[in-house]
């Protein structure tokens, strides 16, 4: 870095906290000047002072924003209902912004957050970490070098623990979509169904999710087909999570995992099974230095520096809920549903 940056970070103890990490990331980073912490709740804003070992608090983040004037903010809590309010005070006061997913409620909210974000000229990036990671990066190159072929098809499934269905789709589902778009591009339309189709309230405010088993096709660039998947099962499996990419030549299995975990493996086979000399690989990766939200912040720092564009932008967080709103609207429409959905109200309601 070319600087030192001013950072703050905004909090919500009780109502979605700091996320995963996205308040200590920073203390990674030497030319990082950590210089606040907001939350509204008052214990918790004091364990954030402790743990952060910020100068100053404050109780409202408008008011923190406003008086510190930062150059980058973390945006913590997972609750996506305080989302839109959040980055677009964060965007409006100058700051780029590190933020947790979900991205956003709706596609209205969405499409707020990316005003905001275009407007203002700042740099967002969101925790989708899976884009920096070295398995990431090398699956992206192999299917690049025609490692595995052609491209036939991409699955995914969700981690279809005790939220299968509609929560995980919104919840972990996000972190798929966007590894079939960082591979794959943007989609087409969808098809889907969901059952059953029954709204519901989940265990964290991400808006209504319905469905305790979910089956969708996307079709991406070249008509490529992508498939996900998320049943509440009892006999699910860890590996499961991940994302599965089929060639002419062969398949790569890239696990959902938070770096430095995770793995990927390849399948030099067109029948997509293992053969005589011809068995699953996992692949040795040079390990990174950072972990997960520290290559985020990395590849943030590098778009503010250099004018770019961060990896996980806010095109490609609004992307995330496009898709999962496309899987509700496509089921009830009972039709397939082009991209982008004209309706930017949660499909339900």
């Amino acid at each position: 870095m070319s600087k030192t940056y001013r950072v703050a970070v905004i909090g919500r103890t009780g109502r979605g906290n700091y996320g995963h990490g996205i308040d200590t990331v920073w203390k990674a980073f030497p030319q990082i000047d950590l210089v606040a912490v907001a939350d509204a709740d008052d214990a918790g804003r004091a364990a954030a002072v402790k743990r952060l070992g910020v100068p100053r608090a404050y109780a409202g983040y408008r008011q923190m924003l406003a008086q510190e004037k930062p150059e980058l903010v973390g945006i913590g809590p997972r609750h996506a209902d305080q989302r839109a309010a959040m980055v677009t005070a964060a965007a409006e006061a100058g700051a780029h912004i590190y933020l947790e997913k979900p991205f956003a409620l709706t596609l209205a909210d969405a499409d707020r957050m990316v005003d905001a974000v275009r407007r203002n000229k700042v740099k967002l990036q969101l925790a989708h970490q899976m884009r920096a990671t070295p398995f990431a990066l090398k699956a992206k190159a192999l299917l690049e070098a025609g490692e595995i072929g052609e491209v036939e098809e991409i699955r995914a499934r969700g981690k279809e623990d005790k939220r299968a269905g509609g929560e995980d789709m919104m919840v972990l589902g996000t972190h798929l979509f966007d590894m079939m778009r960082f591979f794959l591009g943007d989609p087409a339309w969808v098809t889907a169904h969901v059952a059953p189709m029954e709204v519901r309230t989940p265990t964290e405010p991400i808006g209504p999710v319905a469905g305790r088993r979910i089956a969708a096709t996307f079709s991406f660039p070249n008509g490529v087909p992508g498939y996900f998947g998320s049943r509440q099962v009892a006999d699910t499996h860890p590996l499961r999570f991940g994302t599965w990419i089929y060639g002419s030549k062969g398949v790569l299995y890239l696990a959902n995992a938070i770096y430095p975990e995770g793995e990927l493996r390849i399948l030099r086979s067109p029948s997509w099974l293992p053969e005589p000399g011809r068995n699953w690989e996992t692949l040795a990766i040079a390990p990174e230095p950072r972990h997960a939200n520290e290559l985020m912040v990395a590849d943030l720092l590098r778009a503010i520096e250099t004018g770019t564009r961060p990896c996980c932008n806010e095109d490609d967080g609004r992307w995330t809920i496009e898709m999962v709103h496309g899987i509700y609207a496509a089921e009830k429409s009972g039709n397939r549903l082009h991209f982008p959905l004209a309706r930017r109200s949660h499909p339900l309601g």
